[in-house]
């Protein structure tokens, strides 16, 4: 009997980021722009939502801050979108007819 690995579509990085930044864009942000990091990783890792691994966020997180698209502070507690996450959505928007990213 052969057993198969389930698909993990955040297993890429890059998959994971975009992922967490239309996660960020659909929340309302406070004080200065400010997402809590717990409203991004619930659903990104709950069974009801993209059921993802702690990994998984892990580097996607990194890869958005690498790429200048969040920045993390440096607590850990919240991020903000900046100006090349916000492009990556608007592009990903006009490309892709409003899918997300």
């Amino acid at each position: 009997m052969t057993k198969f690995a389930p698909s993990r579509p955040f297993a890429e990085p890059e998959a994971a980021a975009r992922k967490l930044i239309e996660l960020a864009k659909s929340l309302e942000a406070f004080q200065d722009g400010r997402i809590h990091i717990e409203k991004i990783n619930a659903p990104f890792l709950s069974k009801d939502g993209c059921k993802a691994t702690g990994p998984e966020f892990g580097a996607g997180i990194k890869y958005a801050v690498e790429r200048d698209w969040l920045e993390l502070h440096e607590s850990g507690t919240y991020v903000r979108i900046k100006k090349a996450g916000e492009d990556l959505l608007a592009h990903a928007a006009s490309v892709g007819g409003g899918q997300p990213v």
